[in-house]
């Protein structure tokens, strides 16, 4: 017999439920609808299947500065540079290139000079390693700020949304605190919501807590990914992951910018997030902020996470091991065919916990 969950208000009805029921399943003489209607009865439809607990990637603590402390400049810093993204959102651009399709605009180099003055101003011996600007500041220090001045440029140069101002905080290399402005709406009608997280604090957007979903089938949820600049064998396998993907889900969106895919899961708009070949400011927000609100972070192998690591896969926690039977093999592949995984833009002397 089918396994069934009985409703509270009619558990001593057990027998009577168990006498309308065959070997292999319901009477065919007792209509279906009847059972529904007398409340006696719900089938499972299914059960979350992911056992496995993978670690967690938040800072054990915020050091010797409080985390309330630590987070409010954070906050200050992201929305600084979200106010010079905003006053340059709907005027024409100055656009140059790093590569032959990756932008950076004036935008990008304003917003994180803005940020840098924030954090300077609280914290001048922490160490900063920003997308536009590199490394500053004291290696010795046990508190790296990882800042993306403006992620998703390309978007931001069409006035297409969406994009966003990110900085991670680590605290012997384990996120601590992360705040995520994200740009939503378009041309003429431009809005913000603000993510931000601590180490052991839980996840707020626009100052109201938020938790993932509780999707718990793959063919129930939505999915986002993303694909970097060098088309090479882990574009290929991402392609191949998306075109899986897209037919055993709801869908699977490429929008463009990391730390806005993750705070979507972390809203509970979509169930997961994957990318290979991310950079610590790509994901040191978006990890914490996802983890803080009830979710699941490990590498696209299934390993133990790190933000200095080139991939991430990031979910509600239901669905991740369920995600993980097509990625990790997948990505192994990879390893194989000698794609370097090994750890990157991890400053030489900065002190870590793993």
């Amino acid at each position: 017999m089918g396994r069934y969950l009985l409703s509270s208000s009619h558990t001593l009805r057990l027998s009577f439920a168990s006498s309308q029921l065959t070997r292999h399943g319901r009477n065919p003489t007792v209509p279906h609808s009847r059972l529904l209607r007398r409340g006696q009865i719900r089938a499972v439809v299914s059960e979350s299947t992911s056992k496995r607990i993978f670690p967690k990637i938040a800072a054990e603590s915020t050091g010797p500065i409080p985390a309330s402390e630590l987070l409010q400049v954070v906050e200050s810093a992201a929305k600084t540079g979200a106010e010079v993204v905003m006053e340059a959102v709907n005027k024409p651009r100055n656009i140059s290139y790093k590569g032959i399709a990756d932008l950076v605009t004036d935008t990008d180099k304003m917003s994180e000079s803005a940020i840098l003055q924030v954090v300077k101003k609280h914290f001048d011996d922490h160490l900063i390693l920003g997308e536009e600007g590199g490394l500053i500041g004291d290696a010795l220090s046990d508190y790296l700020w990882c800042i993306d001045p403006l992620d998703g440029t390309t978007n931001f140069a069409h006035g297409y949304p969406s994009f966003s101002v990110s900085i991670g905080v680590l605290y012997r290399g384990k996120p601590a605190a992360a705040t995520v402005v994200e740009f939503a709406g378009g041309p003429m009608c431009w809005n913000t919501r603000t993510f931000s997280a601590s180490a052991g604090g839980g996840t707020y957007c626009n100052g109201e807590k938020v938790h993932v979903s509780q999707a718990d089938q793959i063919e129930r949820s939505l999915l986002v990914t993303g694909f970097g600049y060098e088309h090479d064998e882990a574009w290929s396998t991402n392609i191949d992951l998306f075109k899986h993907f897209t037919d055993v889900s709801r869908g699977v969106r490429r929008l463009g910018s990391a730390a806005a895919d993750m705070s979507h899961v972390a809203l509970g708009i979509v169930e997961a997030s994957w990318e290979y070949r991310l950079k610590p400011w790509d994901m040191a927000a978006g990890v914490l902020i996802v983890e803080e609100a009830g979710g699941v972070v490990s590498r696209m192998d299934g390993g133990e996470f790190t933000v200095f690591d080139r991939s991430v896969l990031v979910s509600n926690g239901h669905i991740h091991e369920k995600l993980l039977e097509k990625i990790g093999p997948a990505t192994e592949q990879l390893k194989k065919k000698g794609i370097d995984f090994s750890l990157w833009f991890k400053p030489d002397k900065y002190a870590t916990d793993f």
